[in-house]
């Protein structure tokens, strides 16, 4: 079959799936296949049938094709190519497109406000829905069918058989099907969640493949219960459209009834991604204070070079040892997910910048023990770097002479309620009384002890070595 561009049909079904799809050429190609098989096909001849195509700009079905009854006038009095059919007026249309599951005999209203009856059924290329095929019929019109009688009194004794009385009390929503996949009980926060996902007529009644939220069919539910040794049950996770579900499946043998189970979780996964684009965007905020604060240290060591006084040498590369603390801090705490971390790791990364700054020329070995399980929240993982920063800062300054070796070691744990962090020298000691009360160090140390973390300092020394301890209170925050 050759196909003409000049058709405007396909000419307008082309431009719209440009504009407002993301479908490729191939897939739009293809769609345009079924416009031309519909004009030649004499299939639902007294129908308005249509294709519509997902609106990636409204979120909505949008109208590409409408091809006019054959036998009797259109349902429609105005153009509806390139109209959205609207959740709330055509929930089957969405429903289609996003399951792959035919959706057959639903009721619907029409862009010009009339009662329709819809069956739908997904156009789909190698396996991928690409649109929909809709029939719509008056929904005024009498419907003939061989099977109604026969499928009412099922239902009739489906709804005797049930305990409505339990299934209304539930607080998830429930749905009973019968043997032949016919929903034969719906208790009531079910019946209220598809009238909010736009189902216009009562649910009891309908197949499974009407109402089914996921891919599985009840022919495949059927085939997969038949197969199984005892009752047959499932559980699975599934998104439609904008709503997210956990639904339960169980197949009862004896009773031939299928009870499907489904609670709604939109909220729970709205928070839990409001929870992770806001710890990507704490971590983006860490890696940029990082950056900035390498930017900072860089014009320090220029500094530090041209400085001419010792003095001002020394200044400046303690700054820079700080400076680069909070920046290896924010490093780390740029890769975390939690909202704490571990003692070990925070120490680790202190050891190691600080090894960075002095170890090409001290030979003093630093050993850390710290229990695995002690973390800090990320709020005192900058603190307890720069305590301990700066004590290292200070045995590497004062505790050894310029050719003398020694051993450092750090000792982490957590006793009861409090956290306890151990810095010991095996220097030549200090008169503590003796110490400046204005010495910057200790002004640190000191004031972010006591301020920030809300501990207790205690520093023993004689002439064997020092011995700084902090402690304080673990935060309720972190939860292992």
């Amino acid at each position: 079959m050759a196909y003409d561009i000049a058709n405007p049909e396909e000419a307008v079904l082309r431009e719209l799936c440009t504009e407002y799809s993301n479908l490729t050429p191939e897939e739009v190609q293809e769609l345009v296949k079924v416009i031309y098989n519909l004009a030649d096909s004499v299939l639902y001849p007294d129908a308005d049938v249509f294709i519509d195509i997902y609106n990636e700009v409204t979120k909505s079905a949008l109208v590409v094709y409408h091809r006019q009854p054959l036998i009797k006038e259109s349902m429609y009095a105005k153009k509806v190519v390139g109209l959205d059919a609207l959740l709330e007026n055509e929930p089957g249309v969405l429903r289609s497109m996003q399951t792959g599951v035919n959706s057959i005999g639903l009721i619907a209203v029409s862009q010009e406000g009339k009662l329709i009856t819809q069956s739908i059924y997904p156009i789909k290329l190698n396996e991928k829905t690409l649109g929909v095929l809709i029939v719509e019929t008056d929904a005024s019109a009498p419907v003939v069918s061989n099977t109604a009688e026969p499928k009412l009194s099922t239902i009739i004794r489906g709804e005797e058989e049930a305990d409505n009385f339990f299934v209304d009390r539930l607080s998830e929503n429930v749905l009973i099907f019968d043997g032949d996949g016919y929903l034969v009980t719906a208790n009531e926060g079910a019946k209220q969640l598809y009238r909010q996902l736009g189902y216009r007529d009562e649910i009891i009644g309908m197949f499974y493949d009407n109402l089914t939220l996921d891919y599985l069919t009840f022919d495949y539910i059927k085939y997969k219960a038949e197969k199984a040794t005892n009752n047959w049950l499932f559980d699975a996770e599934t998104r439609f459209l904008q709503y997210y579900f956990t639904i339960k499946y169980s197949w009862i043998k004896a009773k031939q009834r299928l009870i499907v189970i489904f609670q709604d979780t939109t909220e729970v996964k709205k928070r839990e991604e409001e929870l992770v684009l806001k710890s990507v965007a704490i971590r983006e905020i860490h890696h940029r204070v990082k950056n900035n604060l390498q930017s900072i240290v860089s014009l320090l060591k220029i500094q530090e070079r041209r400085a001419q006084l010792e003095e001002t040498k020394k200044v400046l590369h303690d700054s820079i040892s700080r400076i680069m603390t909070i920046a290896s801090t924010h490093e780390l705490l740029s890769k975390q997910v939690d909202s704490y971390t571990s003692l070990q790791q925070t120490l680790t990364t202190v050891i190691h910048n600080f090894h960075h700054m002095f170890g090409n020329f001290r030979d003093i070995e630093i050993f850390l023990q710290v229990d695995d399980n002690v973390y800090i929240t990320t709020d005192q993982v900058v603190t307890v770097s720069l305590i301990v920063n700066e004590l290292l800062q200070n045995i590497f300054d004062h505790a050894y002479l310029p050719d003398q070796s020694g051993k450092v070691q750090i000792i982490g744990k957590a006793v009861d309620s409090m956290i306890s962090i151990e810095v010991s020298d095996d220097g030549c000691g200090f008169d503590t009384k003796a110490v400046k009360a204005d010495s910057l160090g200790l002004l640190i140390i000191n004031g972010y002890v006591k301020d920030k973390l809300k501990g207790k300092l205690n520093i023993d020394s004689n002439k064997k070595g020092t011995k700084v301890t902090f402690r304080f209170q673990k935060s309720n925050d972190v939860v292992v």
